[in-house]
């Protein structure tokens, strides 16, 4: 039996190759991941088995090998891009006298580092507690001994049954208040539906620009920065320029491939806000030969949360790198994808312009007569931003001119439908030249 070592930032990497051989872009990205939560990176050492060995994964001599480099080198930290068991996870630390972390854990731990808001940090510590929990297994001496002392002699319980109920506790009392959160995010989204505003999920590969492009769409300063998920918590503001139709983008965590079953798990409240998006954004590293095989790993992560049905815009990123022109594409008159810049903002006018028409369609242009006691239509109105003009005439009516989608239109006609009756047979006679003589005014 032995204590568990403390965790270290002298890391070596065990790049292991099971029913197939990694690719150089798994290795690499492995080792980005490694670099985000803030290992220094010794060695890589790639390893090849047709079948997995049930005590170390790797081979005994391989293992034996790792314990050499481990002594030589120093290493603190032992970091596999695979999943280990928690029996193999046992036997490699007793082996090797150091930390070993599987990918799980490597990014659970990012995960943690990068956790700022309160639910945020409650969705990580859930993550990390489930995975820590099938862990719980004589690993460690001090979970053998049983309680003693004055007042707790007797039968009692091992050390390891307590920190497994303690370990339970905690989980439950988390679930509890995330299910709260998720309640009071549920009402906001609800209120959000009641005022018509549609929503708009950023989504895509970490690292692909999601939170550079969020900020450039939305005038936000949300951390963004070169590295795997910089962004955990979720943000979400409004589509400038702000006078147009109202749009609210979301800002969402990365995907990655293998993402840990315990994080998709923890985080079902905040991916709920792209599984009832109107719209999602799939920002695509264009610079990135991967991408390809990155877009596959967002499409079935999508799938596994219900999202895969949400209309989506394929949002090629970073044409400054590849040196393509900035452009939208369409297919059958809806746009499928577009060709930006967030760093130039080139072709970001024309996506945010094609995001609207998306969500609104096609738009009318009406004159609006309001009297004193439907003001509460007028505040609707003003509440849309789709007012161009206002008067009042001589009898005290507002006269206003407006720009609403059919969408717009049909919900406000089922919500005010007693007042649209009079406005239609109004519309009926006026002409734009109202607007114009309006605004002129």
């Amino acid at each position: 039996m032995f204590d568990r070592p403390q965790s270290g930032e002298r890391a070596l990497l065990v790049q292991v190759s099971l029913e197939f051989l990694l690719s150089e872009s798994d290795r690499n990205e492995f080792a980005e991941l490694a670099l985000s939560a803030g290992a220094e990176i010794l060695d890589s050492v790639p390893v090849t088995r047709k079948i997995a060995n049930a005590k170390y994964l790797i081979g005994k001599g391989k293992a034996e090998e790792l314990q050499a480099m481990v002594v030589a080198n120093d290493v603190e930290l032992v970091l596999f891009n695979a999943t280990l068991s928690p029996s193999q996870e046992r036997n490699l630390e007793a082996l090797l006298q150091c930390r070993v972390l599987d990918r799980t854990g490597l990014i659970l731990d990012i995960f943690a580092q990068r956790a700022r808001s309160h639910e945020g940090k409650l969705q990580v510590e859930l993550a990390q507690l489930k995975h820590l929990s099938t862990r719980l297994i004589r690993g460690w001496t001090h979970l053998e001994r049983q309680k003693g002392g004055i007042g707790l002699r007797g039968p009692g319980e091992t050390q390891l049954e307590t920190d497994r109920r303690l370990l339970n506790a905690r989980i439950k009392q988390i679930e509890k208040r995330l299910e709260k959160v998720g309640s009071q995010r549920e009402l906001v989204r609800s209120g959000r539906k009641r005022k018509q505003f549609p929503t708009v999920a950023v989504v895509g590969y970490t690292n692909a620009g999601k939170s550079t492009l969020f900020n450039a769409l939305t005038d936000a300063k949300v951390y963004a920065k070169d590295q795997l998920f910089a962004t955990l918590d979720t943000t979400i503001r409004q589509l400038i320029p702000i006078d147009k139709a109202p749009v609210l983008m979301t800002d969402t965590v990365g995907f990655v491939s293998h993402l840990p079953h315990e994080l998709v798990a923890a985080f079902k409240s905040t991916l709920q806000e792209t599984v009832e998006a109107d719209l999602l954004l799939h920002v695509i590293d264009a610079a990135d030969d991967r991408h390809i095989e990155h877009e596959i790993h967002v499409r079935d992560i999508l799938k596994t949360i219900g999202a895969d049905d949400v209309p989506m815009i394929r949002v090629y990123n970073k044409i400054d790198l590849t040196g393509q022109p900035a452009q939208i594409i369409e297919n059958g008159g809806e746009v499928k994808a577009a060709f930006v810049s967030s760093l130039t903002k080139a072709g970001l006018s024309e996506l945010a312009a094609a995001v609207r028409a998306h969500l609104y369609g096609k738009t009318s242009r009406l004159v609006l007569k309001i009297t004193p006691a439907d003001a509460a239509l007028r505040a609707r109105l003003y509440a849309l931003g789709e007012v161009e003009s206002e008067q009042i005439d001589e009898a005290g009516n507002m006269m206003l001119c407006v720009t609403l989608s059919m969408t717009q239109i049909e919900s406000l006609r089922q919500e005010f439908s007693e007042i649209w009756q009079v406005l239609d047979e109004f519309n009926a006679t006026a002409t734009d030249n109202a607007c114009m003589s309006s605004s002129d005014r």
